[in-house]
């Protein structure tokens, strides 16, 4: 039997909640699976493509929900979940109690955790420390800036890993790895080193290119990384270099898309007065309501940054 797990690629929960789930499927439901992963993300074009489930059994998790028949499991916490109305009320008529949504929840592998402990009765306590890295990481629970950026501990360095990473084979690399290793020793290993060590020194050069190129005011940060050979960037570092912000407003290109990213400082005292998932909807984006972003077509550089401006001046006001 073959598993196809679809989750969010370049995202260490998407990561972590493909190890847990693919856990959980072999050991209470289909042992002996052969697993197959693939990374899923944000375009402007269609996500779904026909051919994706090839599976006896299908699952996305950390990811948008797809109405395909041949979909047998589902987990995702983001608020911006569906593609369409049609969509959610496909989901909402499911009856086979495996396809589950909770945007109350700051990491998918945190979610899914917690449903398989008080549905399914397992709790494997070897993925204990995956499982609260993703919720600190997804949910942005970290102790300061600092801890974010500066990369002090094995879950951080395997987050710039699996962010910066070419392609999927080095995150399916570590997926596999999480499955039944410690992060501790995932980041140890000799390839993984290879990888981090270049990507370590792209780190610190985004620092300086983001200190470059950032214009602070109203307390939002909004820069431009086109034309600078960035694809992502560490999203903490705007409140690593300026701690007084509230919120962060981006374009970025990459390989596939062009890019709005817009988030909120989570050292920042008391509610906000902005829901950033709801503001990325309008311009056909999502995400949660302190973080969220938006993709353009490969070359739509003008429509992006007219909407990253526009967003900017909303945060501002």
């Amino acid at each position: 039997m073959r598993v196809r797990i679809l989750y969010h690629d370049h995202c260490f929960d998407g990561a972590a909640s493909a190890a847990f789930f693919s856990r959980l499927a072999g050991d209470q439901f289909y042992p002996g699976a052969e697993f197959c992963f693939t990374g899923m993300a944000h375009k402007a074009s269609q996500l779904f493509e026909p051919e994706l489930f090839d599976g006896d059994v299908n699952a996305i998790v950390d990811f948008k929900y797809s109405p395909d028949p041949r979909l047998t499991w589902w987990f995702d916490h983001h608020q911006s979940a569906f593609l369409s109305a049609e969509d959610a009320a496909h989901f909402r008529k499911d009856t086979s109690g495996q396809k589950m949504f909770d945007p109350t929840f700051r990491s998918c592998t945190m979610y899914i955790a917690t449903v398989a402990r008080e549905k399914f009765g397992y709790d494997p306590q070897d993925l204990k420390e995956l499982v609260e890295w993703a919720d600190i990481i997804d949910g942005a629970q970290y102790t300061d800036p600092q801890e974010a950026v500066e990369l002090r501990s094995p879950a951080t360095r395997l987050t710039l890993v699996i962010e910066g990473s070419s392609g999927s084979e080095t995150v399916q690399k570590i997926i596999r790895m999480m499955r039944h290793q410690k992060l501790e020793e995932i980041a140890a290993d000799p390839g993984i080193q290879l990888i981090y060590k270049p990507l370590y020194e792209r780190h610190l050069r985004s620092m300086d290119v983001i200190r470059q190129q950032a214009r602070f005011e109203d307390g939002v940060v909004y820069f431009d990384l086109v034309g600078h050979d960035l694809e992502g960037y560490n999203k903490f570092i705007p409140y690593y270099l300026f701690p007084q912000s509230t919120y962060t407003v981006s374009v970025s290109t990459s390989s596939f898309r062009t890019k709005v990213s817009v988030g909120s400082n989570p050292w920042v005292k008391g509610p906000l007065k902005y829901n950033l998932a709801t503001i990325c909807e309008r311009y056909g984006g999502g995400g949660h309501p302190r973080v969220g972003a938006i993709s353009f077509p490969i070359g739509a550089i003008g429509q992006a940054r007219q909407a990253a401006l526009e967003i900017a001046a909303e945060l501002r006001r």
